[in-house]
């Protein structure tokens, strides 16, 4: 009997996300120093055949966090069991994962930051002593019971480590900042993708598809997925050249500096509705018609990054670099009847 079609293609992408996903630590491209740490925690906790410590890894998304914590298991031969902060909304449900891990199991917690506090203060002593303790029944005849953990790692991972607290903070035992990749780390993972993909690419589409990127590995896998099927279908199948790679990004609205129709939205709204700035996060959210937290979170990073957007305790001001974005001299008093 053949397998439903729907299950057959999700099984192909996820099939297809492991592929890209590197395995050990020296296929994994850049992060050189976070690397170089890692090996060594893997390489002393083979020799005392100990669980490897706490680890926490913060910075933006898509850029490895996730795929560390699954080479580094598979370095160590343990299971990793994967959650995320929001899932986690009881001490139950903790109790629960917690009581359920083996001796050198990893858990991986995403979004770390976005725990409960309830949940946070349960963790402490799962963390530091390997034990938790679970409330049973209600008022007066409520009691503690005082469950044993097997030694297991914790990782966390978050978007804003601002947000985690001290003692959770401090708990970990290394703390690993994930940076944006430079254009020629990003060449080198479209080339692994476009290998594992059976895509033809040429040198100047890959560096082409990496200037786009956004200094992020994720979205250079997406891209090259995205132009792979656009020279499929437009391009009859021929080699990835820049040429193929700027008509396919083109219909996707991401243009030569890897700015997109909201990032551009973003730097029009500054500049003509309020003068250059500074504008409030709010204020710009409701002109644009965005999420806050979107904006804070995907786009607000890589605008700053690249210099087009200062963050300052008034508001958010376009640069000089913005105004020249948009064909405009620096200063230019923009009106908001220019947008239309």
């Amino acid at each position: 009997m053949k397998g439903n079609p729907a299950d057959l293609r999700v099984q192909r992408d996820e099939s297809l996300e492991e592929a890209l996903r590197p395995s050990s630590l020296d296929a994994f491209v850049g992060q050189s120093r976070i690397k170089e740490r890692l090996a060594v925690l893997v390489e002393a906790a083979r020799r005392r055949r100990e669980p490897l410590p706490h680890l926490l890894f913060s910075g933006p998304p898509g850029l490895g966090k996730t795929t560390l914590a699954h080479i580094l298991a598979k370095e160590i031969g343990a299971n990793l069991r994967l959650t995320s902060g929001p899932a986690l909304e009881r001490a139950a449900d903790l109790a629960g994962l917690l009581s359920g891990l083996e001796a050198g199991d990893i858990l991986f917690v995403d979004e770390i930051h976005r725990l409960s506090r309830t949940v946070e203060e349960y963790l402490y002593p799962a963390m530091e002593d390997f034990r938790i303790d679970i409330v049973i029944d209600q008022g007066p005849a409520a009691r503690s019971v005082c469950l044993s953990l097997p030694r297991f790692s914790l990782f966390g991972a978050t978007t804003r480590a601002g947000m985690l607290t001290a003692p959770l903070r401090g708990r970990f035992g290394l703390v690993n900042r994930v940076e944006y990749y430079g254009a020629e780390e990003l060449v080198e993972v479209v080339r692994r993708s476009a290998r594992i993909l059976g895509v033809e690419t040429a040198e100047s589409g890959a560096w082409e598809i990496a200037r786009r990127s956004r200094g992020t590995p994720r979205l250079a896998n997406n891209l090259i997925r995205w132009v792979r099927d656009y020279a499929v279908v437009r391009a009859g199948g021929e080699e990835i050249s820049e040429a193929v790679v700027h008509r396919a990004l083109e219909m996707l609205d991401i243009d030569a500096d890897g700015l997109d129709e909201m990032d551009k939205k973003l730097l029009e709204t500054i500049i003509y509705k309020f003068e250059g700035g500074p504008v409030g996060l709010s204020t710009l959210a409701v002109a644009v018609g965005e999420d806050a937290g979107t904006i804070e979170e995907v786009h607000e990073p890589y605008l700053i990054l690249e210099g087009f957007l200062q963050r300052t305790p008034q508001g958010r001001i376009a640069t000089e670099r913005a105004y020249q974005k948009l064909g405009l001299r620096p200063g230019h008093r923009g009106s908001q009847s220019e947008l239309f």
